[in-house]
């Protein structure tokens, strides 16, 4: 049972799972999982098993990711290095998905390019997480391809002075071995399958946020989405900018007045064999790079601004796996693109625009441009498609942050059970949301006295204005979500995994198996 699924920036990650034990698997690396509520139960006895001393124990407690490593005698068979893999209590998704980012990160330090991980006990993991072996497979194999990730395509090496000595080793995992799995092994493959198409494809997202505004133009993004098409098989359309102006997306049109580069509007269609279930349409934010136009932004931390289309990377990723993984439902995934700069023609404070859907918004700020675009791509989707389900995604306000912090994201939604289906699906997957509210009160800071609305607020509720702004251009869709990923899209540099997340791939992904 051997498959190979490609990740972006790496050779890819061939899946092998067996039903015989792990122990005598050759490897680079075995990986133990042990959790930390039986560690002293069943620890020296599997450390024994191996030919280790429990003393290995002593610094070790099972933590949800954390690793000893320690090696076997040259004589034993298979791997002489051993990792004990901590899975915390087993009892949550994350346990394991940490364990297996942690696994993947510590590979490529010790450039080992296969790993087998021992899954004899997997059984009893789905007893105690109260889910199926495929579906913990799966977690495990999407945080294996998650901690593989590396973003270093732009770095030529040239001063990298341990370029040499790690010259020829593996940056990352090659190959992955589920052992030990018995009956369950063609169970356990199906699952694993399914993670590491999840788990590429958000990489793929992480690897356009990544993209500086030089080298990704909303061309480019609309390239990538094609791409996409190509790999997964579904139909993608680019509208230019002759064809956005025939639309009359004045939104799209204003913000891109600044730019050298002309807008796009990307349509990705994604349709099952047979009948679909639903039409859900996703919509992604996609300015390119955000300098906040003629209301331009401090210079601190404005090169992080690039992550701005971290909603579109995440529809583009979504639309991927929904195809390779061929759910049975019609997918529809709306990309509005440009960067958002000041040039001598760029929209201007005070100006006025009219909207795809005639609605007229007066510009108080040209750095609220997120939610002029995303005006025309709800409108669009309402309007010409016609779905059961609207959710856009935008890296759209600094007050979200301030809410919420850089972990979790804000929801809004006009659908009580859309609401709380994606909150389901967030904590299943790692990415969480909080509802916040679409009272009428929040309608009263977004009023102009010369247009419609306008696309900024009276101090405070940042977060929810913008979100109450975008509502009056779903056309009345009574099945609507709008999530803020401002915190979660990117993190700062220093961290365990800095730059673009992913966020929203998995969550989407899961909502949309729930429909499935």
């Amino acid at each position: 049972m051997t498959k190979n699924t490609g990740t972006p920036a790496a050779s890819g990650i061939t899946l092998e799972v067996i039903s015989k034990p792990a122990a005598p698997a050759r490897a680079d690396l075995l990986a133990v999982p042990l959790n930390s509520r039986e560690l002293k139960k069943i620890g020296p006895a599997a450390l024994k098993a191996l030919g280790l001393e429990a003393a290995v124990l002593e610094d070790f407690k099972g933590g949800a990711g954390e690793i000893a490593l320690a090696y076997r005698p040259a004589s034993a068979k298979g791997a002489a290095r051993v990792a004990l893999l901590g899975i915390g209590e087993g009892r949550s998704n994350d346990d394991y998905r940490k364990a297996a980012e942690a696994l993947s990160r510590k590979a490529g330090e010790l450039h080992c390019a296969t790993v087998v991980l021992d899954c004899a006990g997997i059984a009893g993991w789905a007893t105690w997480a109260r889910r199926s072996p495929a579906y913990l497979a799966g977690v495990i194999a999407e945080g294996v391809a998650y901690g593989s990730y590396r973003f270093d395509r732009l770095k030529s090496g040239k001063l990298d002075k341990k370029k040499k000595a790690d010259e020829g080793k593996p940056k990352s995992i090659s190959k992955l071995v589920l052992a030990g799995c018995g009956g369950l092994a063609s169970e356990v493959e199906a699952g694993a399958e399914a993670g590491l198409v999840v788990g590429t494809c958000q990489n793929r997202s992480r690897e356009l946020v990544n993209l500086p505004g030089n080298l990704l133009s909303a061309e480019d993004l609309a390239e990538a989405a094609r791409e996409a098409g190509r790999r997964g098989g579904f139909d993608v359309t680019v509208f230019d900018r002759k064809r956005i102006t025939e639309l009359a997306m004045g939104g799209l049109l204003s913000v891109n007045r600044g730019s050298q580069n002309p807008p796009t509007f990307t349509v990705m269609d994604y349709r099952p064999e047979g009948k679909a279930r639903k039409t859900v349409a996703l919509v992604g934010k996609g300015i390119t790079f955000d300098s906040g136009g003629i209301s331009i932004k401090p210079s601190a931390g404005m090169d992080e601004m690039k992550s701005d289309m971290a909603g579109a990377a995440c529809v583009i990723g979504v639309l991927e796996a929904v195809a390779k993984l061929a759910l049975p439902l019609r997918v529809v995934g709306l990309v509005p693109a440009t960067d958002n700069m000041p040039g001598g023609s760029a929209m201007t404070p005070g100006d006025v625009i009219t909207t795809m859907s005639g609605i007229t918004v007066e510009v108080g700020n040209t750095d609220a441009e997120g939610r002029l675009i995303l005006a025309d791509a709800l409108t669009y989707a309402a309007r010409e498609l016609e779905p059961d389900v609207i959710i856009d995604l935008a890296t759209l306000t600094g007050a979200c942050i301030v809410a919420l912090g850089m972990k979790v994201a804000g929801l809004f939604s006009n659908d009580d059970d859309l609401a709380e289906a994606i909150s389901k699906s967030g904590q299943a997957a790692g990415e969480k949301v909080w509802r916040l509210p679409l009272w009428e009160e929040y309608a009263e800071q977004i009023k102009s006295d010369v247009a419609d609305v306008s696309n900024t607020g009276s101090k405070g509720a940042g977060t929810i204005t913008a979100a109450k702004f975008l509502e009056n251009f779903v056309e009345g869709h009574k099945h609507w979500a709008h999530i803020d990923i401002a915190g979660p899209a990117f993190a700062a540099k220093g961290g365990t995994s800095s730059g673009g997340s992913g966020f929203g791939v998995r969550l989407l992904v899961d909502l949309l198996q729930s429909w499935a």
